[in-house]
């Protein structure tokens, strides 16, 4: 039923908890396919562990270092499930996230869907929420990118098979809009059904370097014409600034759910 995505570099201090997240889903119809991108610490060590345990968990190993984009895209190709899902080698999910997911998706007949989320610290101690508004297109995501990779289901039955962009960073980003020229919507849980471990180190940590990432991907992946592409950096700018500087006056004017 769901093919779980999960790149790992250097995790293996949180990886082992990532994978318990998923064993202990009320759903048991799954695979999960963990692509090492060459980790140089004993991330493989502690996956083959469970590897050895769970014929559903899958290791797959690059033989070098190579990205995030290209380790989840060598895991959709080799997916067999219905429902592709993602989840990130540090973050992890309650143990509903698949079963409300799916009667969700079942029920209302969409393609494309993600849930509210919790942030938490590398201790695992929660420093912030993130919800879920109930449908996006593809011009509210090009505002500001609202959907948690950890959160995201689409059917293939829908979409086929659909890979993320090659680029270093905001790849995922670059798949949900690619999603959205497709379907009219995609649609929310606003309930919290993950976590989202934020990282000093982390590549999402940098919002400079995302600003960046995030107008190359208008410009070079969108093709968005100049000016709507200041358009929609100006609104993701200030956006953002309002997300993180003043987050109750975001949620009291909608840009925070």
């Amino acid at each position: 039923m769901f093919s779980i995505i999960t790149p790992s570099y250097n995790c293996a201090d949180f990886i082992a908890n990532t994978i318990v997240s998923v064993i202990s889903q009320t759903i048991n119809d799954w695979e999960l396919i963990i692509v090492d991108d060459c980790s140089t610490d004993h991330s493989v060590e502690v996956i083959q562990t469970f590897v050895n345990q769970d014929s559903r968990i899958k290791l797959i190993q690059l033989s070098e270092n190579s990205g995030a984009a290209v380790a989840r895209n060598i895991a959709i190709k080799a997916s067999q499930g219905r429902y592709i899902a993602f989840l990130d080698s540090d973050d992890l999910w309650l143990p509903l996230k698949l079963e409300k997911q799916l009667g969700f998706m079942q029920s209302t007949g969409c393609a494309l869907s993600y849930t509210a989320y919790n942030k938490i610290d590398e201790l695992e101690n929660t420093i912030g929420h993130i919800g879920a508004p109930n449908k996006l297109n593809y011009s509210d995501l090009l505002k500001t990118c609202s959907i948690g990779c950890l959160t995201v289901v689409y059917d293939t039955t829908h979409f086929g098979k659909v890979f993320m962009p090659l680029i270093r960073r905001r790849q995922d980003y670059g798949l949900w809009l690619k999603l959205l020229k497709r379907v009219d919507f995609a649609h929310g849980i606003n309930e919290n059904l993950a976590k989202y471990r934020v990282r000093a180190n982390s590549l999402s940590a940098n919002k400079a370097t995302s600003s960046i990432y995030t107008w190359r991907l208008y410009r070079n992946i969108e093709k968005l014409r100049f000016l709507a592409a200041v358009y929609y950096f100006i609104n993701y700018a200030v956006r953002g600034v309002f997300r993180h500087k003043f987050p109750a006056l975001a949620r009291r004017v909608g840009i925070l759910h």
